[in-house]
């Protein structure tokens, strides 16, 4: 897999000794593919992390890292300092063609879940 797909953007290790890769299309690109493979390197299933269900099953308290390992690196970090908040966002799948999408994750200082939220614009940035 590696051979064709290239590196992954990151890799996950499972407690039965497989591993999850991911390849992100971020910042520009709506997905995020996750691969899971078992402990044999063969590949089991083929997942969009960047999907409404990931999105819900997210809550306050979460760490940053348990965030990343569902929805995959973001397309941009950005800090808030006197929020103090810092918050990830992933470009998403627009709910009306035409315009550009984003799911964000704002986390406390000490990178926690807050909160959710997304936005919607048409390409003229209305």
């Amino acid at each position: 897999m590696r051979e064709r797909l290239g590196a992954p953007t990151a890799e996950w290790p499972q407690d039965d000794g497989g591993a999850t890769w991911e390849y992100t299309r971020q910042p520009e690109g709506t997905r995020c593919w996750m691969l899971t493979l078992d402990a044999r390197g063969v590949l089991q299933k083929i997942e969009q992390a960047l999907t409404e269900e990931n999105f819900a099953r997210i809550e306050t308290g979460w760490s940053a890292e348990r965030v990343r390992r569902l929805l995959g690196r973001p397309a941009s970090e950005m800090e808030f300092p006197l929020k103090p908040e810092v918050v990830w966002d992933w470009r998403i799948e627009p709910a009306l063609p035409g315009q550009r999408a984003w799911f964000h994750v704002h986390f406390s200082p000490d990178g926690f879940v807050t909160g959710t939220s997304r936005r919607e614009e048409s390409p003229g940035g209305g």
